[in-house]
C-alpha cells in the first residue's frame, strides 16, 4: 500500500509541475497574440476612411477588440479582422476592407493569413463584401483598377507621408 501511495504521489506532484509549465507556455502564448493584435491594431487605427477627413480609428469603424490573432506555427499567424461600417448601407464597405487588406500586406513583417470581415449585422449586404475582400482573384482584379489603386493609396497612407 505505501508503495501504492507514493506512485500516485509522485504521479500527482509530476503532474502539477506540468501543469504549471503548461499554464507558463500558455501564458507566453497569450501574451504574444496580445503583442500581435496590438501591432495589427496600430498598423490599421490611421487608415482613412474614402469619404471623410477621419481615420477608421476615430470613427470607430476598426478597434482593438475587432481583432484576433491566432498562431498557424512558429512563424505564421491567421489574423482575422471585423471592422463595423458607419452606416448599415454603407457603399464603401468593399473598399474599406480593401485598404485594411493592403495596409496589412504592405506593413507586417510576418507571414500572416489575412480573414477580414464586416462585424455581423452590421451591413445590409454583409456576405456578399465578405466574398468579396477574402477573394484573392477579386483582391487582385480591384488594385489593377488605377482609380481604385489611387483612392486604396490615399487611405493606407500615413498622416504624415
Amino acid at each position: 500500500m505505501e508503495i501504492v501511495s507514493g506512485l500516485v504521489s509522485y504521479a500527482l506532484a509530476k503532474f502539477l509541475f506540468l501543469s504549471r509549465l503548461s499554464n507558463k507556455e500558455n501564458a507566453e502564448k497569450i501574451k504574444k497574440m496580445e503583442e500581435k493584435v496590438l501591432e495589427v491594431y496600430d498598423i490599421i487605427r490611421t487608415i482613412r476612411d474614402p469619404e471623410k477627413p477621419n481615420s477608421l480609428e476615430e470613427l470607430e469603424v476598426v478597434a482593438e477588440d475587432c481583432i484576433e490573432v491566432k498562431s498557424l506555427d512558429d512563424d505564421d499567424y491567421l489574423i482575422i479582422i471585423r471592422f463595423t461600417p458607419t452606416v448599415p448601407h454603407c457603399s464603401l464597405a468593399t473598399l474599406i476592407g480593401l485598404c485594411l487588406r493592403v495596409k496589412l500586406q504592405r506593413c507586417l513583417p510576418y507571414k500572416h493569413k489575412l480573414e477580414i470581415y464586416i462585424s455581423e449585422g452590421s451591413h445590409s449586404t454583409e456576405e456578399d463584401i465578405n466574398k468579396q475582400i477574402n477573394d484573392k482573384e477579386r483582391v487582385a482584379a480591384a488594385m489593377e483598377n488605377p482609380n481604385l489603386r489611387e483612392i486604396v493609396e490615399q487611405c493606407v497612407l500615413e498622416p504624415d507621408d
